[in-house]
């Protein structure tokens, strides 16, 4: 068997994302992209490549924490690899953490590119000037001061009359905390950031959109 499995019957079956994997969980096949790629490391522990670079042979997760519960009760990692596999019993818990500072790194990396404001009034500035593509809350900030920056950036994504686009997503994502979503900007407390359209957007919007299949109360 080749490193990796290729299904080359199921690439007919996904001209349009590239080659499939079957999930180790579900089984079911789906496009590479929309799975998780998970290696063996020497000592025997699962290890996420987020980036899907890591050497070795890959094994493919349904990167939601169902289908991951799934996967450890049925030791499925450990029988796709045909070798003892050690994964800890939080391991769906540890992953969404390890997303979660992705998030923050490019929140950071948005910034620092001019892609990014920060604040209630820059955020609010950005939506009505039609700037803002995406929209990050603190999930545990309180309600008033997000359901107004809400309810505008709905109001001017209709107003826009302009349907989403992969490098403008038009999306709200509230999954970060406050410390979460501060700690990329050198602050302690951090309510609302707002981003322009672009590679930045969309790279974070997949991995908000990864991070919220993953988190308990996601």
């Amino acid at each position: 068997m080749a490193p990796e499995e290729v299904l080359g019957e199921a690439d007919d079956a996904f001209p349009d994302y590239g080659p499939a994997r079957r999930c180790v969980a579900t089984f079911a096949v789906l496009p590479k992209a929309e799975l998780l790629r998970c290696v063996v490391a020497p000592d025997g522990s699962l290890v996420p490549d987020l980036d899907g670079k890591l050497p070795g042979r890959g094994l493919y997760v349904t990167p939601d924490r169902a289908a991951i519960e799934t996967a450890l009760k049925k030791r499925a990692f450990a029988k796709a690899a045909k070798r003892s596999v050690q994964v800890p019993d939080d391991w769906a818990d540890r992953l969404a953490g390890l997303i979660a500072v992705r998030c923050g790194s490019l929140l950071g990396l948005a910034r620092r590119a001019g892609q990014a404001v920060i604040g209630y009034d820059q955020a609010e500035s950005w939506i009505r000037a039609g700037r803002a593509a995406l929209l990050v809350q603190a999930c545990d900030a309180a309600a008033g001061g997000r359901s107004k920056l809400s309810s505008l950036f709905a109001a001017a994504r209709a107003q826009s009359g302009r349907p989403s686009r992969p490098e403008n997503p038009g999306r709200e994502w509230s999954l970060l905390t406050a410390a979460e979503l501060a700690a990329p900007f050198g602050r302690d407390h951090l309510v609302h950031v707002a981003l322009s359209s672009g590679g930045l957007a969309l790279r974070l919007d997949a991995e908000f959109a990864r991070l919220s299949r993953l988190r308990a109360d996601g």
